[in-house]
């Protein structure tokens, strides 16, 4: 996969990962029949910017369950909520389990708000995200 730093109205690629910059929020919207890259100067969410739970409430919105979702090891809770709103929008969600996770916070709070379909070690994701995106 190729890996950048996402640019603002970048469109979005299979096979590409796009990082948010630091100091600013990553969005996906629609642009016609393609999704962009969108970035935000907001105020930080959670105590972060970027934040996941702003890029995974973009991805609720504006693709819906075209997305599939994944939310691995790190601390505190940010992403949990938005990762409820992307099951709610009928969006396959998966969390890192505890034994593998470095931290369990954030996936550990999205299993607290049943906002994962399934909960796996880490060794397991991505042959799972492979079989869905099959499907």
């Amino acid at each position: 996969m190729t890996v950048c730093e996402a640019h603002d109205g970048q469109q979005i690629l299979p096979g590409h990962v796009y990082i948010a910059p630091g100091g600013l929020h990553l969005l996906v919207v629609r642009d016609g029949t393609r999704y962009v890259c969108q970035l935000h100067d907001g105020p930080p969410v959670n105590r972060h910017k970027p934040s996941v739970d702003v890029l995974f409430r973009s991805v609720a919105q504006h693709v819906g369950p075209n997305a599939i979702d994944v939310l691995l090891t790190g601390m505190g809770d940010d992403g949990a909520r938005g990762l409820r709103e992307l099951r709610d929008a009928g969006v396959h969600t998966l969390v890192q389990d505890e034994a593998t996770s470095v931290v369990w916070g954030m996936p550990g709070a999205a299993v607290k708000l049943d906002a994962a379909d399934e909960i796996l070690p880490l060794e397991r994701i991505a042959d799972t995200l492979v079989t869905l995106v099959r499907c």
